[in-house]
């Protein structure tokens, strides 16, 4: 399925049940063609700050952000039991601590502006960044909720052997406005299925870590994205914080992994923004497949 390569038009999908994801997004971005749009679904290709700009306040219900790392620095890791470099792409390149803290700051900033009172972020991310957005976060007037462990049963090993196996990353997820009601699926998180889950008993409150394999190769039939999150943790994020007719938005999309979460609920709306050309053509791909079943071309 080729790229849409067009502006929205704000009233032609008045007809759809999810019309006003349309008409909400739309007529703010006339100024940015989609790098593909459909349904109930959006990708934008280029910078994430100058697209969000374009976005109405107070319109998204949910972000979820996996940003850079800044990890791109020439070394090696291990990938399928191999010595692989770790440069991804001028993307994940540090500017120094400064410049890396003022990237964060303005992404968040703009992420803020954007949700709505009673929205919430998710933010996923190492030790090298997540302790720079947590910081940022409250100091952007956002108020944490939870810092969830996702644990990697199939974590890649340490090659130096000079350190602990990274086994995890940290999920921050806060609230726009302290005073507001927030969307917490209590009843879905404690008696939902989660077989991936070996620490979650059966019936009992959903805790902070969560015990979730990194994609295997199934999720990666379509091409690979270095930092791809795999689909069953962002199904746990969409259903935990998330209603029917929401709008999500996930300004560093990758591969397209939020959104073919929202898409397998088949009620939540998808904005997803992404820098590099080649993921978008991987978050087409996998949506289109993925969610054949209610996805049409626009």
């Amino acid at each position: 399925m080729e790229p849409v390569q067009r502006h929205f038009d704000p009233v032609e999908k008045t007809v759809d049940p999810h019309g006003h994801f349309i008409k909400t997004l739309a007529n703010p971005l006339k100024n940015f063609a989609p790098f593909f749009c459909c349904k109930n679904t959006v990708i934008f290709q280029g910078d994430c700050l100058e697209i969000l700009r374009s976005f109405p306040e107070d319109a998204i219900d949910m972000v979820f952000a996996d940003p850079p790392y800044m990890l791109s620095n020439d070394g090696f890791t291990c990938q399928n039991g191999k010595m692989v470099g770790v440069n991804k792409g001028k993307w994940d390149k540090s500017g120094g601590f400064e410049h890396d803290m003022l990237f964060h700051n303005e992404w968040i900033s703009a992420c803020r502006r954007v949700l709505k009172p009673e929205g919430t972020i998710w933010i996923s991310g190492t030790y090298h960044s997540i302790y720079q957005c947590g910081y940022l976060l409250q100091k952007n007037n956002f108020h944490i909720l939870n810092d969830i462990a996702w644990f990697k049963p199939n974590a890649a090993p340490n090659l130096s052997c000079r350190f602990f196996t990274a086994s995890h990353e940290t999920i921050l997820w806060a609230r726009k406005d302290k005073e507001a009601k927030h969307t917490f699926n209590y009843r879905e998180m404690k008696s939902g299925h989660f077989p991936e889950d070996k620490l979650k008993n059966e019936n009992t409150q959903m805790r902070s870590v969560w015990s979730i394999p990194a994609p295997g190769n199934r999720e990666k039939e379509q091409g690979k994205h270095p930092t791809q999150k795999p689909l069953e943790l962002l199904k746990r994020i969409v259903l935990a914080s998330t209603n029917e007719d929401d709008i999500v938005l996930d300004p560093f999309c990758g591969s397209g992994t939020t959104g073919a979460a929202c898409g397998y609920f088949g009620n939540r709306s998808f904005a997803g923004i992404e820098i590099d050309k080649n993921y978008c053509d991987l978050a087409l791909k996998r949506l289109s497949r993925a969610n054949a079943r209610y996805i049409h071309p626009a």
